[in-house]
């Protein structure tokens, strides 16, 4: 059961070829029953359902007929699955992957980025870095597309299958072929600083990553500073999200939401430190859920954010089955901080915007910041 808080991708946004999304605990998956009550609203994933079986009646693809309901809705973050698609998507959220370990996010302009590349993996190997452009994915063109069109173009079923990319540095252009393979991606990683503090690099919120980022807390020397760098996470699970709030705060408001107008709220759980000092480490790869711990901590006062405005995605997006077994994600709301604040299309602004040295300023700020008062 799953609702996107697109607060990217990113997508979003900016994903790896796993979500570029935040999910959010929402009502199950379901079929969509058709209406044709012209008294109301026609909800979007009924007319997607509709014309999926209308499509299948005449022998055409119900897939291509829902994108293009979805592509004419105006809704920027929705996306159309196939059954193989969507089950690759949700293993992503376990962790595992297969496709060519790369990142990518969509810039204002609607250029597609690389936003990270995986050690070892095939993009990594092909000599691809972090800002190239990915202009076409096997002679599709990127720019303009959603990220969670580009990442299904990068992802695939089987391992060793080929897709060609465009890509531009600066002013070369060029075209790579890669193997895709099954990939796993270590979420969470922890590094001790000079000083004693500890760095918790969280990558996504794949499923086990927010109780990882607690065991970090729990395992760090007692009244280490923490710089929690959220760089380049593209969002994942909500609730694991809402687990690594519980690391540092003592329950509370973690992020509200709606769902078709329906108000919902999100809460840490009690016993978090909160003796440690604590900054966040952000650019505009932070997206989606990691935006939404982002903002938590940043309204409570619990951490000092530190580097470039965030992106800002974060809407809810929400799954329905089709009756040909693909599935529709449409936006049904939007995420806001603890303190009422949008998040989507604005990002959040650093208490620090530093641009080059990041990491350097915010290591020199933890050392600054005493025991949260």
């Amino acid at each position: 059961m799953f609702a996107s808080v697109l607060a990217t991708g990113a997508a979003t946004g900016s994903w790896n070829e796993e979500p570029a999304e935040g999910r959010n605990p929402a009502p199950p998956t379901r079929a969509v029953a058709s209406s044709r009550d012209s008294g109301r609203e026609r909800d979007p994933a009924e007319e997607a359902a509709d014309a999926a079986a209308e499509a299948m009646a005449d022998g055409k693809s119900g897939k291509e007929a829902a994108e293009d309901v979805v592509s004419r809705s105006g809704d920027r973050w929705a996306s159309v699955y196939s059954q193989g698609e969507y089950r690759e998507f949700e293993q992503s959220l376990d962790g595992a992957y297969t496709g060519v370990g790369l990142w990518a996010r969509r810039a204002a302009d609607g250029r597609i980025e690389v936003s990270r590349v995986q050690r070892g993996g095939p993009a990594d190997r092909a000599g691809i870095r972090e800002g190239d452009r990915l202009t076409a994915i096997d002679g599709k063109k990127a720019t303009g597309r959603p990220v969670t069109d580009v990442v299904a173009l990068l992802r695939g079923d089987r391992a060793n299958t080929p897709v060609t990319l465009g890509l531009q540095r600066g002013t070369r252009a060029w075209t790579e072929t890669l193997r895709r393979a099954r990939l796993s991606t270590d979420s969470v990683t922890v590094t001790r600083l000079r000083d004693g503090a500890v760095m918790i690099k969280v990558a996504a919120f794949t499923k086990g990553s927010g109780e990882a980022v607690r065991d970090a807390v729990r395992r760090a020397p007692k009244g280490a500073g923490v710089l929690l760098d959220l760089r380049g996470n593209s969002g994942g699970l909500v609730s694991e999200a809402t687990t690594a709030s519980s690391a540092i705060l003592d329950g509370g408001l973690v992020a509200t939401y709606d769902v078709r107008g329906e108000q919902r709220a999100l809460h840490a759980q009690q016993g978090g430190d909160t003796t440690r000092p604590v900054v966040a480490l952000v650019d505009g790869g932070t997206m989606s859920a990691a935006e939404l711990l982002t903002g938590a901590l940043q309204d409570r006062g619990r951490a000092v954010v530190v580097g470039s405005r965030t992106f800002g995605k974060g809407s809810v997006q929400m799954p329905s089955k089709l009756p040909d077994g693909s599935v529709a994600e449409l936006t049904v709301g939007h995420y806001r901080t603890p303190s009422g604040k949008a998040v989507d299309g604005r990002g959040i602004i650093p208490d620090l915007e530093v641009e080059d040295g990041a990491q350097e300023r915010a290591e020199t700020v933890l050392t600054g910041l005493g025991p949260p008062s």
